[in-house]
Parts: C-alpha cells; structure tokens; sequence
C-alpha cells in the first residue's frame, strides 16, 4: 500500500511529464533545472563534434582535431589551426613553439664527421703542397707542368674548405657563397686535370718527326685552357647571382613539428647550369684522358687522370638521384659528402703516386727515371 504523500508525489511527476526512460534524461539537482537529453559523453580537449546524420541532432561522433588544429575546449565544435611557427603538442589541445632544424654542429654526428674530413683532407693537400713547392725543381714535379700542378692543388684545397659554407646555420651571405664558391674553385681544379690532359696529348704528338703539333708545346695551351673554361663557369654563377641569387628560407610543411632553416637556390637552372658545366668538363676530360691513357710511360700522369674523373663522374651521376629523393638538411649532406668523395679522388688520384715517389722512392726522381721506361 502506498501512503497518500507517495501517491501525491507520484501524480505529479506524471503530469509534469519527467518519467522518461533511463539513460536519456539528465537532471540537474537545482529543483527549477530543465533535463537535456544526450546520446553520448561530451567531446574532450582535442576533439572535436561531428554529427554522425542520425535522427536526434543532440546525438554526434567525437573525432580528433586533425594534424596542425587544436581544440582547448569540451565539446568543441571546430578545432584551431597553430600559427606557422608553433605545432600541437601531443594531446592537441595547446600549440608549443616548433623546433628550428638545421646541420647544427653540437646536434648532428653527420656534421662533425664532415668538418673532421674537410680538415683532414686540406692537411693533407697542404702537405703536399709543402712537399711540391720543397722538390720544385725536381723531375717529378717539372714533369706535366707544375704551375698547372700548382693551381689545381690551391683550388682542391679551397674547395675542401667550401664544405664549411654548407654547414651551419644557413645565411643569405652563405647561402649566396656556397654553391657558387664550390662551383668555380671545382671548375678550376678539373681545367686544371684537363690542361694537364692536353699537355700529354700535344707532348706525345709533337715527338713524331716532322709533326706541325711541336709549336703548341708551350705554357700557353694550358695556360689558356684553365683560364678559359674557368671563366665559363664564372660567367655562369655570375648570371646566376645576378638574375636570381640564392637566399635564406624557413621550410615550416616538410616535417612535423619542425622548421627547416635552409637555403633556397633562386633558380634551379642556375644550380643545374653549373653543375651540369662540372659533369661536361669532368665528361670531357675523361674521354681525353682515356684515349691518351696507352701512351709512353713518360706521359703515364694520364692514366692518374683518366681514374680521377671516373670517380667525380660516378660520385655525381650517384649523387643526383640522392640529392633529389632527399630534402633539408639530408640534401646537403648529401652534396657535402659529394663533394668530399669527388675532391679526394682528384687529389689521391693524381698525388698520391708522385708523394710516393718524392718521399719513399727519390731514386725514382730523376730524369732519366722519368724519360725511361720506368713508370711514374
């Protein structure tokens, strides 16, 4: 039996209408609080509401701000894109600054490794230089013209050195220097190879009797060779620099979380022009070289060549699909190690056997050694 207050009070909830079923009305605990009905549980920070089309509009899905949005609120209705220089951390529900990336010298092994082989290699390229300029009038180093051997050591060490302009954090002013630098004292050092080519092609022509090749054995072919096809790749950087100079960018999209400080190269057909120009003279030379590789043992230095623009050509044609496939600070690592792997193949190449001669073989370094049938 109910008592008659229970019944009054059972009366009255069936006319206000606050019997309904379980789970869809929520009451407050103030005595004047209007119930909401709900299908699901409120959206979290980093969420946001996606109505699923059903047939209550109170009933949506919950769903994750997508990548670079947050949401600081419950039951957000739009989550927030971050500003260019911060990312969402991890529960999406503020924006912390992003990390600024670059080949850093106290963050990245490839940078130290690099600078310690740059160093290493221009150590050893003024070694050498010390040993020709101390046996400058010996045989060995008179033999396929040393003011040539001269130039192209000064130009392999300055182009060991350009290795330090693509490490760091990027510039304007190095952004400008690096590749153009690279390029031109590159240029100089495979002219270099190449006039030393072609002294061993005049030189072997001009020894058959009554050749019309004997007036060009001067100092002047290769002389001009050097100048010539150098000024060609100077000519090319400066339009390049000219027209559209490289400069530095903020690359905020490639990876997440992450902005990229690196240099933006203006034009990619100046960079292809002066790369492309490299891979001709390198081309070139090696094509030379390799015809002239079967001459006398006094002329051998060209078989030395023909070996060193095998390897800048391999090193090269290598490097572009890498360098391609790869972006940020991965791309420079790429071209550094070209850079090095190509400059030591051009100085152990061709120095290496004469400083094996000048230091642990000087009974090699004699005229008649080198007019002989002994190779070099």
């Amino acid at each position: 039996m109910y008592s008659p207050s229970a019944i009054s009070e059972l009366a009255s909830s069936h006319a206000t209408g606050l019997d309904e079923p379980p789970g869809i009305a929520v009451f407050d605990d103030s005595p004047r609080a209007i119930p909401k009905s709900r299908c699901n549980d409120r959206c979290p920070p980093g969420y946001r509401k996606a109505f699923n089309g059903g047939f209550h509009v109170c009933c949506y899905d919950c769903v994750p701000c997508s990548e670079g949005e947050i949401s600081n609120t419950t039951d957000s209705d739009i989550c927030h894109r971050c500003p260019d220089e911060d990312w969402p951390d991890e529960r999406k529900i503020r924006c912390v600054p992003k990390i600024y990336d670059f080949l850093s010298y106290e963050k990245d092994i490839v940078v130290q490794i690099s600078a310690v082989t740059a160093s290493s290699f221009s150590t050893v390229t003024l070694f050498i230089l010390g040993n020709f300029i101390y046996y400058w009038n010996t045989p060995i180093v008179k033999a396929n013209n040393r003011a040539v051997s001269f130039i192209l050591l000064i130009s392999i060490l300055l182009s060991f050195l350009c290795v330090f302009l693509f490490i760091g954090q990027p510039v304007d002013i190095t952004c400008r220097l690096r590749q153009t630098s690279f390029g031109i004292f590159f240029s100089i050092a495979v002219s270099s190879v190449l006039a030393k080519t072609v002294t061993v092609f005049i030189a072997f022509k001009a020894t058959k009797p009554g050749s019309s090749w004997k007036k060009w054995v001067t100092l002047k072919v290769s002389n001009y060779v050097v100048i010539v096809c150098s000024s060609v790749q100077a000519l090319i950087c400066g339009v390049w620099l000219t027209v559209s100079s490289p400069y530095q960018e903020y690359d905020h999209n490639s990876y997440k979380g992450m902005i990229i400080i690196q240099c933006n190269e203006g034009t990619v057909i100046g960079l292809y022009s002066m790369l492309g120009y490299i891979g001709t003279l390198a081309f070139v030379n090696f094509v030379l070289a390799f015809m002239v590789r079967t001459l006398p043992d006094s002329f051998n230095e060209a078989k030395f060549i023909t070996f060193s623009m095998l390897v800048i050509c391999s090193v090269w044609i290598a490097m572009i699909p890498a360098y391609l496939s790869t972006k940020g600070k991965n791309a420079v690592a790429v071209e550094i190690f070209a850079i090095l792997t190509s400059c030591a193949g051009v100085l152990g190449c061709i120095f290496f056997p004469k400083l094996y001669i000048m230091l642990i073989k000087p009974e090699f370094n004699s005229r008649k050694t080198i007019l002989g049938k002994n190779t070099l």
